[in-house]
């Protein structure tokens, strides 16, 4: 049964890979919480997932001595997730990449974390810092998708 009050969930992850998996976790815990169907709590999953990643490999390159911030703030039907690193971000939204190139192993492999992210959320939105204080991408699930 999904809860009608506002509610804000704030966790803080080390830049080492594997802690996306908390991120994922939170992530699902809260959603099931709101009502989500299981199908859209793995593409959140899978969503928050990658932006982790994203966070610790470009946004803070690795370095142990910054953090990831993920805050989760959900309403009615529709659940928030930003995603916070120390990086200077992107501006702009990426652009989509060519899958059949990068099948026929004429583009990298990698790449697709951005456009799997727009594909598996409702809303995508990346934010360049101004002030260096950091970027953050912002992802945004609603309960009333059409299926």
């Amino acid at each position: 049964m999904s809860d009608p009050k506002p509610t804000r969930v704030e966790v803080r992850l080390p830049s080492r890979l594997g802690y996306e998996k908390v991120a994922m976790s939170t992530a699902a815990a809260v959603a099931k919480l709101m009502g989500f169907a299981d199908d859209r709590i793995e593409d959140l999953k899978t969503a928050v997932a990658e932006a982790c990643i994203n966070a610790i490999e470009h946004g803070n390159r690795l370095n142990e001595n910054l953090s990831v911030g993920v805050i989760l703030s959900s309403e009615a039907n529709a659940l928030e997730v930003k995603v916070i690193d120390g990086g200077k971000g992107m501006t702009g939204q990426p652009k989509k990449p060519d899958i059949d190139r990068k099948m026929r192993g004429e583009e990298p492999a990698r790449g697709l974390g951005m456009f799997l992210m727009q594909a598996l959320v409702d809303e995508a939105e990346w934010v360049a810092s101004d002030d260096g204080g950091g970027s953050y991408v912002r992802l945004v699930i609603r309960l009333d998708k059409a299926a």
